[in-house]
Formats: structure tokens, sequence, C-alpha cells
């Protein structure tokens, strides 16, 4: 595998995970010459193993760093994706938020909704009668968010906080929606409403994936360090 590109976290028979960086798709547009963790990750399993395959999983948005999990087999990949919530047992993310968040820990539970037309990804209230499994609307998902700030600090003068992001559900950008929602956008996602980019990326990385094994049944649990620009903010406070 190229040197510096993705780094290998886990390899057996039927799985590899990798640490993705900021700036890389997943998967390609169609654009040729692009170059993407699928491609890197097949050109590793040709050189490999001559004719040796591999299949998308789940995918990180272009400009999220973090862990992210292929198969080697097309069995492996649809044991995977029909019992994905089930296989899943912990998706934690961290994310540097524009401001100060005053509370340590809580749930953000909302309905979402992408505009097919701006591919935009939009919240609505999620009110205490509502049903998660019965959505007030087509096209309406549940999304569920459990955060737990981990820092408050600055990054050149500005308040930002560090906070850890653990999902209920897997939603297209919840995260990133969610920030937006509660007035706190994540630091460089101009798409999602901020007004920042303090460490010239989007400040969000998935950290942890831990889940069960399709065939052996173990748990697995892949975590990647935290990128060095993560680092710029200036602690204020810590939660221990």
């Amino acid at each position: 595998m190229k040197k510096d590109e993705l780094r290998i976290v886990y390899e057996d028979r039927w799985l590899i995970a990798v640490e993705k960086p900021s700036g890389m798709l997943t998967m390609s547009t169609g654009k040729s010459g692009e170059t993407t963790a699928y491609s890197i990750v097949y050109d590793y399993m040709q050189e490999k193993l001559r004719g040796g395959r591999v299949f998308i999983v789940h995918r990180l948005d272009k400009d999220t760093s973090g862990v992210l999990i292929f198969a080697k087999d097309h069995e492996t990949k649809a044991a995977l994706q029909e019992n994905w919530d089930n296989a899943v047992l912990e998706r934690k993310y961290v994310a540097i938020m524009e401001g100060t968040i005053t509370e340590e820990e809580g749930w953000i539970e909302t309905w979402l909704y992408e505009n097919p037309k701006s591919m935009m990804v939009h919240c609505y209230e999620f009110n205490g009668n509502d049903d998660r499994n019965r959505p007030p609307r087509k096209g309406w998902q549940y999304a569920s968010s459990h955060c737990r700030t981990i820092r408050r600090g600055t990054i050149d003068g500005k308040a930002y906080t560090c906070v850890e992001f653990e999902l209920e559900t897997g939603r297209k950008n919840q995260i990133r929606v969610h920030s937006q929602w509660i007035g706190h956008p994540i630091a460089g996602d101009r798409k999602y409403g901020a007004e920042t980019n303090p460490i010239g990326r989007l400040a969000l990385h998935a950290q942890t994936l831990s889940m069960i094994h399709p065939w052996t049944g173990k748990k697995l649990s892949f975590t990647s360090s935290l990128p060095k620009p993560f680092k710029k903010l200036k602690e204020g406070s810590i939660n221990e």
C-alpha cells in the first residue's frame, strides 16, 4: 500500500480496516485517474494476491478522516451490510465545533431529510410523541447522536469545543447537520454553516469503530489517533 496515503489498522482473510486521510474520496465519482481509498486498497490487494478483490462496506465523507472498513469478498460485504446496525457496537467521532458548548453531554434527536436537488441534508424537530419508526413525512429518517464535551479552548484567539459523538444511527452527514442544528457548526464545514477553518480542513475524525466479526463472532475494535491539526486547540478545560 502506498506509503503515507493509507495505514492498515487491521487485516484478516475477510476484512481490511484502514485509516483514510481528509481530502480523499472513499470511492470514485467517475472521473478518470482519481485516487480514492478504494483504488489504493484495490491496488494493494492486486499486488498481494493476484486477482484479489475488495468491496466497499460503508463510506466516509471526502473531508472526514478515520477508520474505514472494506470486505475482501462479496459474501462478507453482504453479511455486514445486511446486518450493519446489529454488527456495529460502537461508532465514535471527534469534532472541533465553533463556539463554546457549556453542556457536558447530551443527546441530539431529529428527523433528517436529504433534498434530492441540492444534496443538502436538513434537520427537523423530533417531538417526544413521535415514533422513530414512523416518519411524519416521506423521505424523513430518524437520527440520534450522543455528545460528550472533551475540551474547551481556543485556536488563534477564537473559541472552539472538542466534542466526541457516539452514533446511535448512521445517517448521511448526520454529525455535520446535528452540529449546525445546535448552533455550533463543525470548524471548516462551510456547507453546513461554519464561518471559520482554523485547521485547514473539516474538523471531523472517525476515531473508533467496534463491531462483531461476521464470521468468527469475535468483537473487533479499530481506533485511529487524532490527526495533528486537531491538537491546535489550546486547552481551556478538559473532562476526564
